[in-house]
């Protein structure tokens, strides 16, 4: 029964008693007991309110609803990230209706990766959610998820990914981009999906920022978590998003690093000991290009040439970096806006969802 109380109280921390006994059908006695008996586990308010001691720390999505990047980012600063935690581990808990789309799976599979290559435990609970398990496995979650992960109830014996893999021109599943020998079939794939799904109209351009971006993780990630790459058609919403992302150093980390010795007039520009100047930074790089932290300054307009295929799709551009977001709007051919989020909790990489609709 334990293991039933640990889950609702992720799910719902601050219940007393009573509220718990009733969920599980038991009396209220038996589960005041268990409680008392595992002050390791349970801790209890001045209110008789009982939670998880946060040994683990629990990121709780949210039930029956669409959970995307910002519904994860939400879920994960309500207890901060794991990295920053001095806690022991982490569990993501996916509650019934959870529906995870592939730019909130992205960031949720680079995180638990990053916390086990730190030494930290982790586990996903799905056995509220198996169906978000089952599109977990067809997307290929399980074959890039690191092996020291608990998956519960179980992780999946076979892989849907690798048995369907092509199938269906809506998911292109999750492909890995390694540092050491990177699948330079990717782009073509993700074009090629792309292109069903949309149009011919969009094959040149499609291919274009999907290539800039996979160059992008392959050349500048130094990360040994290889990174991923996928895209998934919503056919309700005619909504096509592209997720392509890596555990690496980050854009912002590979350009500060060099910035002030070979881009001195842009340096000045910025004041790194406020937390706004990488977004500043980043929005500069896909407006203007021209900065780049190898010695070719002709690779530093790939990230300004996906910036104008983003307005070809009349697109919304997001990129997660370490501790901010820079999203990037473009309608009628251009750029339109963009807003930022700073101060967010650790996600290591560079994580870009390129996200549009398909025009009825």
């Amino acid at each position: 029964m334990i293991a039933d109380v640990e889950r609702f109280l992720r799910e719902n921390p601050g219940s007393k008693a009573r509220d718990i006994a009733k969920h599980l059908g038991v009396d209220k006695g038996e589960v005041n007991s268990l409680l008392y008996k595992s002050p390791d586990t349970f801790a209890q308010d001045a209110g008789h309110r009982w939670s998880m001691v946060m040994s683990v720390l629990a990121v709780v999505l949210k039930k029956e609803a669409w959970v995307d990047s910002a519904s994860f980012e939400g879920a994960l600063a309500a207890v901060g990230s794991p990295l920053d935690s001095f806690c022991t581990g982490a569990v993501f808990v996916v509650p019934k209706g959870c529906k995870i789309m592939i730019d909130a799976a992205a960031r949720m599979l680079a995180l638990c990766n990053q916390l086990v290559m730190v030494g930290k435990t982790v586990s996903i609970d799905f056995s509220a959610c198996n169906a978000t398990l089952n599109y977990f496995n067809r997307l290929g979650f399980f074959d890039h998820l690191a092996d020291a992960v608990d998956v519960i109830p179980e992780r999946p014996s076979l892989s849907g990914a690798a048995t369907y893999r092509g199938n269906n021109h809506g998911v292109v599943e999750l492909a890995s981009i390694a540092p050491d020998i990177p699948d330079e079939t990717i782009p073509k794939r993700l074009k090629n999906s792309l292109v069903e799904c949309a149009g011919e109209r969009y094959m040149q351009s499609a291919f274009t920022f999907i290539s800039e971006l996979f160059g992008n993780v392959r050349d500048h990630a130094k990360s040994e978590i290889p990174g991923v790459a996928a895209l998934q058609y919503y056919p309700k919403g005619r909504k096509i998003q592209t997720v392509i992302s890596d555990s690496g150093i980050g854009i912002v980390g590979s350009l500060q690093r060099i910035l002030e010795r070979r881009y001195p007039e842009l340096f000045q520009q910025l004041d790194f000991s406020k937390p706004e100047a990488g977004p500043e930074l980043l929005l500069h790089v896909f407006k203007q290009g021209r900065v780049s932290s190898s010695d070719d300054d002709a690779r530093g307009l790939g990230l300004k040439r996906s910036g104008e295929v983003a307005a070809d799709f009349n697109a919304t551009v997001t990129v997660r970096q370490k501790n901010f977001e820079l999203t990037m709007v473009y309608s009628d051919g251009r750029f339109n806006r963009s807003h930022h989020s700073v101060e967010m909790p650790t996600i290591l990489g560079t994580h870009i969802c390129f996200d549009f609709l398909i025009d009825s």
